[in-house]
């Protein structure tokens, strides 16, 4: 046999080379498509039957040869690559005789089709896990950068609390790390194998399905025949839809709390300006648009329309239809979800936060207001309303005036408290705090270190975090390593089986 033809298919040349080249001699997840898995699927089902005694011993090297001819011709630069059982078995018939065709016993398309669909659902996961993994780790970084920068945090898109950015990034990758384990769950029902279940109840055939999914990569069998091709094929991509979709969210909500910093004529955080981040208006010379954002958001809302597709396709149809089964269009759905996560990176390394300016806008407006309260009802006993009332009627009268927190003067908090403690029938009718106590009580950065709660943002607690993160994350990517490895030794040792199995003819 000619020697390209060996190259292309990389059988014996590649199993002669160590483990780590054989790995890299693969071809990636992302040229994996319905073609190759259906030359694999081919190539595992010739070895086992050979040895199995299914299918005669002295004809399998010359349908071998024919196979790895067919293979070859497809890995050729601008090929046709047949993505079905239909169109990929007449190519092996010209190349090695009708004979071939005895590799199909106890084989469907429903089988074939079921199978390549989750190994390359499978291979999507592990490109999608590890973008998630790449990009919470910088957000991590950054967590550790600016675990003692201050910052207002919103709610109802209003200013609410100080907090420290640091603490803010490590609750968002907090979520993102619930995507993470959604995709180890997911994976470990996608990692089974549909092959040798034919069509709805298996065949007669006594085929060995544990050498095959060995063979193929696959952590271990789906169970029930039925369930192989009729029902995990259509329920398997609208769980993954929901990966998709949850990513999206996270993504997406953390694109609009820094997008709302562009409406304010002096932000505390915005994108460094070049390097495709933010371009110049066509009318307006002094705005920057923030075109990262927005390309970035416009991929998140894309992912999500995708994400829908299989529930849709799957809705209100009988088991076993081929709607929601479709490798391409649910592959589309990861790769959006991927590309999505290649635009966070960018953002987050494009960040320029200003503390100082974070600062002023907390020292600008009443965000500190709630600790009057906390601390009259820590240190006096006060109830919680009573200090909430006074806290209230502070801000008020500040906002009334344009009073800034550092500027309020400490005898009108005196005055305002005697007539709160009127009103909520208080024992004390003078303010217990000092003016010292006062102020530090409204100090932001104060606020922040002083927290006690278990996954707050004091420096303890964010030490501990920024620990749990950054673990978690490793272990991650040991596991994305791990399972690429098992795939990629599974495919070499059915490339060595099968070089030798064709060779065995010359």
């Amino acid at each position: 046999m000619p020697t390209r033809l060996w190259h292309a298919v990389i059988l014996l040349a590649a199993s002669a080379l160590p483990a780590h080249a054989q790995q890299q001699a693969l071809p990636k997840e992302s040229v994996r498509d319905e073609f190759f898995w259906l030359g694999e699927i081919n190539k595992a089902s010739t070895v086992i039957n050979t040895e199995q005694g299914l299918l005669d011993r002295m004809l399998a090297p010359k349908l071998a040869q024919g196979i790895a001819k067919v293979i070859a011709a497809g890995n050729q630069p601008g090929a046709k690559r047949p993505s079905t059982v239909i169109t990929f078995e007449p190519l092996m018939i010209k190349e090695a005789g009708v004979e071939v065709t005895l590799i199909h016993a106890g084989r469907s398309s429903q089988d074939m089709h079921a199978t390549y669909r989750a190994a390359i659902l499978r291979d999507r996961m592990l490109t999608l896990a590890d973008e998630l993994n790449r990009t919470t780790r910088t957000m991590v970084e950054l967590a550790a950068t600016h675990r003692g920068t201050i910052v207002p945090n919103y709610t109802n898109g209003v200013a609410a609390q100080p907090n420290s950015y640091g603490h803010y990034l490590l609750g968002l990758a907090a979520g993102l790390d619930r995507d993470a384990q959604r995709i180890r769950e997911t994976y470990a029902r996608v990692d089974r194998s549909p092959m040798g279940t034919t069509v709805l109840n298996g065949t007669s055939w006594p085929l060995d399905r544990q050498r095959m999914a060995d063979y193929l990569g696959f952590g271990a069998l789906v169970d029930n025949a039925y369930d192989a091709s009729q029902i995990a094929a259509a329920d398997l991509p609208v769980e993954t839809g929901g990966i998709v979709t949850g990513i999206a969210l996270h993504i997406g909500g953390f694109i609009e709390d820094v997008m709302t910093q562009y409406a304010q004529s002096r932000p505390w955080i915005l994108l460094r300006e070049g390097g495709g981040n933010t371009y110049v208006s066509s009318a307006m010379p002094q705005k920057r648009n923030p075109g990262l954002l927005n390309g970035t958001r416009e991929e998140a809302s894309t992912a999500l329309s995708l994400a829908m597709g299989p529930i849709f396709k799957a809705h209100n149809i009988p088991p076993g239809m081929p709607d929601a089964k479709d490798a391409k269009a649910n592959s589309a759905m990861i790769d959006s979800a991927a590309k999505t996560l290649q635009g966070l990176d960018r953002i987050l390394k494009a960040l320029v936060i200003d503390p100082d300016r974070a600062l002023e806008e907390l020292n600008s407006d009443w965000t500190a207001s709630q600790e009057l309260a906390d601390v009259l009802m820590r240190q006096y006993k006060l109830p919680f309303r009573a200090g909430h009332h006074f806290a209230s009627e502070v801000v008020d009268y500040a906002k009334d005036k344009g009073i800034k927190p550092t500027d309020f003067p400490y005898a009108q908090a005196q005055a305002i408290y005697r007539k709160a403690a009127v009103e909520m029938s208080l024992p004390v009718a003078e303010l217990p705090m000092s003016e010292a106590e006062f102020r530090a009580t409204l100090d932001p950065v104060a606020i922040v270190k002083n927290r006690a709660t278990s996954g707050g943002p004091q420096p303890a607690e964010m030490d501990r975090m920024l620990a749990g993160a950054k673990q978690r994350l490793d272990q991650q990517d040991a596991w994305i390593k791990d399972r690429r490895t098992r795939i990629a030794t599974a495919l070499a040792k059915l490339d060595a089986d099968f070089g030798k199995l064709a060779k065995s003819a010359e």
